[in-house]
């Protein structure tokens, strides 16, 4: 239904109705996004169930837009259908350009440079774009004030400390958590506060950021959002970059408005602490509560930021308990331990039947392979194999025979070897390749099983092999 919805809504803004709606990896929130296309007419299309959300971002998508700021344009929306169109600004994040460019630790000129183009855009969204901006239709609230502060500590308390079983007294911990946000608020809270301004919220277009995902945003304190991008957990900044990326950041401010430089670092590591918590309450309920594992690995990049920032600085005020605490957790090794432990790269490998659908990715990553084996010849077509599966000897002996099977294999192989080590160089942690035909029960299973034996005779990773259609035979009920 979304999709049709969203295709009507297309048609009424191109004349044409999409060839093609595939549908993105889901990430970190619960809107879904679609890439449309009919001939050269191209766009992306979101349902967010949300109304109030969807407000805020339409409002200022339209705003910025006309401020000259690059963000995607909006197309055409029905809000009563919680849908709307907006420009496809692509699939590269700076994340994924940080990641592809990065030769071990080191930051390259390149990639420097492109954090310095973000950062001079920032003040932009901060302080000119606030002009004239409609802070009514912020959600959940117009203002990053105590209400707001005392929400992120709430859900680092009950979705990070709790689920990771770190003790502490609650009373105690409330009462810093008062002081500290007191203090925070004593900073210019007037300034547009962007609210996730971080690495996968920003894409590359033809060598030049864009912005998404602002839909949170409301007024705030400076601080905020250049602590987000610097502090941003799994970028990994090196502390010298984050240093000179800071001094540029304070440069770009001062051609908006006039800067207290010694001023502005006084409450800086204090909105970079918070916006740690925050980051850690979302790992927290991401990873323990909704099992998605790979939001776990963010973990140890976060204690690493957070034990720099407790050598180096100090807050200006007394927060006993809460210092106790994020000392305790920097100096955790039970959590880097339960950040890293899936470190080896996880392949799952299915076969499916077309008829029920392509197996979703459970792992949060999103992407992978799907390879339709329907152009093969079928065993199944023949009485004596109908009841058997790619499972056994006698179907593996009428695949074996044909050769566009091994055709079909060698340029899989191709393939999935070139993206494992990438996969393996990058450190990333899941890869999912599904087999598709007619029934799910000879080629696409004779299929996954040679891929599985082929990485695991050639790479130390993990193979996760379901054959969905046969699984269902013996448990019915799944």
């Amino acid at each position: 239904m979304i999709e049709q919805k969203l295709n009507a809504l297309f048609e009424k803004h191109t004349g044409k109705t999409a060839d093609t709606i595939t549908a993105l990896p889901s990430s970190g929130s619960y809107r879904q996004y679609y890439r449309m296309k009919a001939g050269n007419k191209i766009a992306m299309g979101a349902y967010n169930p949300d109304e109030k959300e969807n407000t805020a971002f339409l409002s200022f998508s339209r705003h910025f837009h006309k401020q000259g700021l690059p963000v995607p344009a909006i197309y055409a929306a029905n809000e009563a259908e919680h849908i709307y169109l907006l420009e496809d600004l692509g699939d590269t994040t700076l994340f994924a350009f940080l990641s592809e460019s990065r030769r071990g630790h080191d930051f390259t000129e390149d990639i420097v440079g492109f954090y310095k183009k973000v950062i001079a855009a920032l003040p932009k969204f901060q302080v000119l774009a606030a002009k004239g901006l409609d802070f009514n239709v912020c959600y959940p609230r117009a203002q990053f004030d105590k209400q707001s502060m005392l929400w992120d500590l709430s859900y680092f308390k009950y979705y990070f400390l709790k689920l990771a079983k770190i003790s502490f007294d609650e009373q105690k911990l409330e009462d810093d958590f008062q002081s500290f946000t007191d203090y925070l608020l004593q900073t210019d809270c007037s300034y547009f506060l962007y609210r996730d301004f971080q690495s996968r919220n920003i894409m590359l277009k033809n060598g030049e950021p864009y912005f998404i995902d602002y839909q949170g945003g409301r007024k705030g304190a400076l601080q905020y959002d250049i602590a987000s991008l610097l502090y941003d957990a799994k970028a990994d900044i090196p502390n010298d970059i984050r240093l000179s990326l800071l001094d540029y950041y304070i440069d770009c401010l001062t051609k908006y408005v006039p800067v207290s430089k010694k001023e502005f670092i006084s409450y800086y590591y204090g909105y970079v602490l918070i916006r740690i918590m925050q980051a850690l309450g979302a790992y927290g309920f991401r990873g323990f509560y909704e099992k998605k594992e790979h939001f776990l690995q963010s973990i140890p990049y976060a204690l690493d930021n957070l034990k720099w920032i407790l050598a180096n600085n100090e807050i200006p005020i007394k927060l006993p308990t809460l210092m106790t605490i994020l000392h305790t957790l920097s100096e955790s090794e039970s959590l880097r331990q339960l950040g890293k432990k899936d470190s080896k790269l996880k392949v799952a490998i299915n076969s499916f039947s077309y008829k029920h659908g392509i197996p979703a990715d459970n792992s949060g990553n999103g992407g992978g392979f799907v390879f339709d084996c329907r152009a093969l010849h079928n065993p199944g077509k023949y009485e004596e194999y109908k009841q058997l599966s790619g499972r056994d000897k006698e179907v593996i002996e009428f695949l074996a025979k044909e050769p566009a099977m091994y055709e079909f294999m060698n340029h899989v192989y191709g393939l999935i070897d070139r993206t494992v080590e990438k996969y393996l160089e990058r450190k990333f942690f899941n890869l999912q390749v599904s087999f598709g035909c007619t029934g799910g029960q000879h080629r696409s299973v004779f299929c996954a099983n040679l891929l599985a034996d082929h990485l695991k005779k050639k790479f130390d990773i993990e193979i996760m092999l379901h054959h969905r259609e046969l699984e269902k035979q013996i448990s019915p009920s799944l």
